[in-house]
């Protein structure tokens, strides 16, 4: 957790037709017409404060070169073309993946020591496994390997987030760790978001009550969406809130929108999702989650401008299709493979790194 930039704000009005505005209890909720438009910048500046979002890449995505078009093929005269959904049972569907992604959204906030160089952090999360598995950011995971330096890390969830449970990091990009390994000792990080992604597992509750036998969760996209899709966004952003705030008052921002364009690491592969200016441009956003109509976690936010009015801000996230891939190109294996395992497995076969992982940090620490 980083103290990065992802971002919900005030929400305003949009071009285009009306609003439809829907209002969970205690959580911001904001409903953008389902309109395209044109994306700025793809590297948007960080913030560690209260939150995360990205760092520093390798290298910084591209817009994705339009294949030539085929001759479309004759349709028959009995052909009947489908009917596209209404822009009712688009919201409705919507809705629905608002309520699962919601439920499966959750808080990451790591303490630090007072009077130290490491900042406490609020960040955001997903569970994307109905065994208690989180995906957020690399940027907000790798304080989970600083607990020889006193850090202590709690997943919460809820509105107002309250203290849930305990978590183990099961992965974190190595790639990004070395690409990265000075972001706790800067004030504004900056990057791409490519490598940024890790998961956590569930270990423990930190209540009264026993761990659920299942989570609620979004499952995680095989592919990426396209420019135009709707979508609709889950975070706890934070910047708007004083740090006791944060620890007492810290609320879901739910926003409905589309997606405004599309990038890539590579070459054509859609890697990164330009989701625009809204209530969710704002610290503590990082590593919240983008779920389409069919209530798939399609993408997990990264970048974010933190300046000005929400809605001139530029908010980016990484596809879950991109961190499908990198997971594949850094194990060798699939990510569902992960995610077939107990938590339990998982967590001791990945504690033989974390040594060597932690390594990579603290040599850049006072």
């Amino acid at each position: 957790m980083s103290r990065y930039t992802p971002y919900f704000g005030i929400v305003y009005g949009l071009v285009f037709g009306a609003f439809v505005i829907t209002l969970f209890s205690h959580v911001s909720v904001v409903r953008a017409p389902i309109i395209f438009i044109p994306h700025a910048s793809l590297t948007p500046s960080v913030v560690i404060t209260v939150s995360a979002t990205s760092t520093p890449a390798t290298s910084t995505p591209k817009k994705i070169a339009s294949s030539p078009q085929a001759t479309p093929a004759p349709v028959p005269v009995a052909s009947v073309v489908p009917t596209p959904p209404s822009a009712a049972a688009i919201n409705a569907a919507l809705d629905v993946s608002a309520s699962a992604l919601r439920s499966a959204l959750v808080n990451i906030i790591c303490y630090a020591p007072a009077g130290g160089t490491i900042r406490s952090i609020s960040g955001s999360g997903i569970i994307v496994d109905p065994k208690g598995i989180i995906l957020t950011n690399a940027h907000i995971a790798q304080y989970f390997l600083l607990a020889d330096r006193g850090v202590s890390c709690t997943i919460r969830s809820g509105s107002p987030a309250a203290d849930r449970y305990k978590a183990a990091l099961i992965y974190i990009s190595p790639t990004w760790l070395q690409v990265n390994p000075n972001v706790l000792t800067k004030t504004t990080p900056g990057g791409t978001g490519e490598y940024d992604f890790a998961l956590l597992a569930i270990s423990k509750s930190v209540t009264t009550n026993p761990l659920p036998s299942s989570f609620p969760y979004v499952p995680l996209a095989t592919m990426p969406p396209t420019t135009g899709t709707p979508i609709v966004i889950a975070s706890y952003g934070a910047q708007f809130l004083a740090p006791d705030q944060i620890a007492s008052n810290l609320s879901p921002t739910i926003v409905f929108g589309s997606v405004k364009d599309v990038f890539t690491f590579g070459t054509n592969t859609i890697d990164v999702l330009a989701l625009g200016g809204s209530v969710a441009a704002q610290e503590g956003s990082s590593g919240g989650g983008v779920a389409d109509v069919s209530g798939d976690l399609v993408a997990t936010i990264t970048t974010s401008t933190i300046s000005g009015a929400t809605d001139t801000r530029s908010l980016n996230s990484i596809t879950s299709s991109y961190i499908r891939a990198e997971y594949a190109t850094e194990t060798g294996q699939p990510l569902d493979l992960l995610l077939e395992k107990a938590p339990t497995q998982v967590a001791a076969d990945f504690a033989p790194q974390i040594s060597a992982l932690e390594a990579i940090i603290t040599a850049n620490l006072p």
